[in-house]
């Protein structure tokens, strides 16, 4: 699973807030609690953590630590479980030193929790959320030609090669002796051999891997194809593949080439629902411009008066701006999309403005 851009702005935001704070000793407490974990077992630990606190031997350390679980405490049990994906908690003491004022976070994350988690440092732990910006989607890449074949994965920018395999296809000078049909016919037999290990070896590696978003598979002349229309590959894993690209090469430099070519299929997987909102916007506003704005007051206009299904803002605006947008766009029941800046159609939104909007019903000047 891929995060959204809207996902990743406000895991960025909740980080980059978190980081801000730091604690004098130990005494800043992170908890993460898995998918499925009971989260009544979560507040007992804690409170077995309260009474250990008790014999930390600095007073305000003590302080510190103790009351951080208390508000952590008090917070869990507004809990009736733990939500679907897990929680992430942090509670500390912000105030200067002397003073006391302390606060407690809560993030459900966009992905997973898979590790039980409680830390009480100088600062909070916030490594596992970090790790969920990092793309976690995988492609799948094959190159292949009838001779050799080359699969590897694409995760965010960095390729792996998974394995090399070639084929017992002789080559194209028969011996002494053979028939040109006979020859033809052992290099047939042994190239769908090969085509059927290559299948089998394309499900090995990715059938089951439930981060895998695409395949992408090249090669010189017509073997790709043949693989791809023959029945060597599940019609699973059909389905997931994105792009043939005509390559030269079947091996690792295949492999990069591959991966050089595919850039724009990999940018509109990747952006795809934000370009086609974007999209829909410059339709609308060359055809029938009276079911668009743009512009933050004549979009905070029209969004006041309930006029708005679609609220496009460009991840370029600064952070309260888009906050106030989002808390505008929540009183009105509107859809709220923040757009990458990565794509030809986010950039251009970006020289809009930033902020777009798409109405629920055409609105004449």
């Amino acid at each position: 699973m891929s995060l959204t851009t809207k996902q990743k702005h406000d895991l960025k935001k909740f980080i980059k807030e978190l980081e801000s704070y730091r604690g004098r000793h130990t005494e800043m407490v992170s908890v993460f609690i898995p998918q499925g974990y009971d989260i009544v077992k979560i507040i007992q630990h804690i409170q077995q953590e309260q009474g250990t606190a008790m014999n930390i031997k600095s007073a305000s350390t003590r302080k510190n630590v103790t009351g951080a679980l208390e508000r952590m405490v008090q917070h869990l049990r507004l809990y009736s479980r733990t939500p679907e994906h897990g929680l992430a908690v942090f509670s500390g003491n912000i105030a200067p030193e002397g003073q006391q004022d302390f606060k407690v976070w809560s993030v459900e994350p966009p992905l997973p929790v898979q590790t039980r988690i409680y830390r009480c440092d100088k600062d909070f732990e916030l490594g596992i959320l970090r790790d969920m910006l990092e793309a976690k989607e995988t492609y799948g890449l094959v190159v292949m030609d009838r001779r050799e074949c080359t699969i590897a994965e694409l995760r965010g920018k960095s390729i792996n090669i998974l394995s090399k395999h070639t084929s017992n296809v002789p080559g194209k000078f028969r011996a002494g002796g053979q028939s040109a049909a006979r020859f033809g016919r052992i290099r047939e037999n042994e190239a769908k051999a090969f085509y059927v290990r290559v299948g089998e070896y394309i499900k090995e590696t990715f059938f089951d891997n439930l981060n895998l978003k695409g395949l992408i598979i090249g090669g010189p002349g017509p073997t790709k194809h043949e693989l791809i229309e023959g029945d060597f590959i599940t019609n699973e894993l059909k389905k997931k593949i994105i792009a043939v690209k005509d390559i030269t090469y079947t091996d690792e430099f295949g492999i990069h080439d591959l991966v050089d070519k595919s850039q724009d299929v990999l940018a509109s997987e990747e952006l795809a629902e934000e370009k086609k909102l974007v999209n829909q916007f410059f339709g609308y506003l060359v055809k029938k411009p009276g079911m668009v704005t743009y512009g933050e007051q004549q979009v905070l206009d029209v969004m006041r008066k309930g006029a708005v299904d679609k609220l496009l803002v460009s991840e370029s605006l600064p952070d309260d701006k888009i906050e106030m947008f989002e808390a505008e766009a929540k009183k009105m029941g509107t859809n709220v999309t923040i757009i990458s800046t990565e794509s030809r159609e986010g950039a251009q939104l970006k020289d809009f403005g930033g902020i777009a909007a798409i109405l629920r019903y055409e609105m004449h000047t």
